[in-house]
């Protein structure tokens, strides 16, 4: 009689789609947090800026051409011009930093930060893109529905809230880089 074997368990990772763009792809599914922590001061201010434009808009109508709504009929649509000029505000912040991730607008400076970062993890002896508790299937199941949803952000907002190691790029750079600066350090204090 034979013995019943355990079956194995392989791991299917679907590659990402790479588009043919100007700037060097840093994460094609990039976290959450590292997309608002790599924004820039000028995303920030755009966002702001379009956050007041709907209730600055309808304050400057309401001046010139008042509608005589009434006490009660102002209130709500103001409020309702900030909700949607906020929502608005941040969406313009996570795409503007998201293309930077994709490759498609310059991208110098979240390429520095993006070394720095990783090289830190890898000398500190951690996971480059952080643990999670999700089996690697569950892992690409997130990685393959939050690929690019910075593109579509208007349509669905969708978010990376998941720790995965699918990002569409060669995690060796990371590794030779840190190499680099470890051997540098050593032959500075030798």
């Amino acid at each position: 009689m034979a013995t019943p074997s355990t079956p194995t368990q392989q791991r299917i990772v679907v590659p990402p789609k790479r588009s043919n763009t100007e700037f060097p792809l840093i994460d094609s599914d990039p976290h959450f947090k590292r997309v608002i922590g790599y924004a820039r001061t000028r995303d920030y201010a755009e966002g702001a800026a379009m956050a007041a434009f709907g209730p600055g808009l309808l304050l400057t109508l309401e001046k010139f051409a008042p509608s005589y709504v009434g006490k009660g009929g102002f209130p709500p649509l103001l409020r309702l011009a900030v909700g949607l000029g906020l929502g608005a505000g941040f969406f313009h912040v996570y795409q503007s930093s998201s293309l930077r991730f994709y490759g498609w607008t310059e991208n110098k400076r979240e390429q520095e930060m993006d070394m720095r970062e990783m090289v830190a993890k890898v000398k500190k002896g951690e996971r480059l893109y952080g643990e999670s508790t999700m089996t690697p299937y569950m892992q690409g199941m997130a990685a393959r529905n939050s690929r690019y949803t910075g593109l579509w952000l208007h349509v669905l907002p969708w978010f990376n809230l998941v720790n995965h190691d699918q990002h569409g790029v060669d995690t060796a750079k990371y590794y030779q880089q840190a190499e680099r600066e470890l051997e540098a350090e050593r032959m500075e204090k030798s």
